[in-house]
């Protein structure tokens, strides 16, 4: 009898849905190839994103991810998230485009100020972008720090 209850209650809880959400790391998001297309609505060459199969899984899933801000504006209004600090990052020409992610603060997040090169780790759901120029290839919306 106590068999059979080990059981139900075994293949019940391999069954209820897990609320928790994934920490992923850099070398996840590294899972992607570049190719350098023109785009002729901005007469500029891009590197457009091939994402692999292990990446493409998360896209849309609610993740936590840690680097260093990096402000795209100078009241720290919109930000990066970088794999590395700012001397040695994409935007200096040290790193690919997978080393940054796009941060789309929930309104609470945005109220906080972030320091330059400050490391930080955040939860929000993982966009992959495939096509518009206008955005990094990653993004992370509805993002806000994730403290333990």
């Amino acid at each position: 009898m106590e068999l059979r209850w080990l059981f139900l209650l075994s293949y019940w809880l391999l069954n209820v849905p897990v609320f928790a959400q994934t920490e992923i790391d850099w070398f996840i998001l590294a899972d992607a190839k570049f190719s350098r297309v023109l785009v002729k609505q901005y007469n500029s060459v891009y590197l457009i994103p091939k994402f692999g199969k292990q990446l493409k899984a998360y896209d849309g899933e609610e993740v936590i991810l840690a680097g260093y801000t990096i402000p795209l504006t100078a009241d720290f209004s919109q930000l990066v998230l970088s794999k590395s600090p700012y001397a040695s990052c994409f935007f200096c020409g040290q790193a690919g485009p997978e080393t940054v992610v796009e941060l789309e603060l929930k309104p609470k997040a945005t109220k906080r100020r972030y320091r330059m090169d400050e490391y930080v780790r955040f939860k929000g759901v993982l966009r992959l972008n495939r096509k518009d120029p206008r955005y990094l290839c990653y993004r992370l919306t509805e993002a806000e720090v994730y403290e333990e």
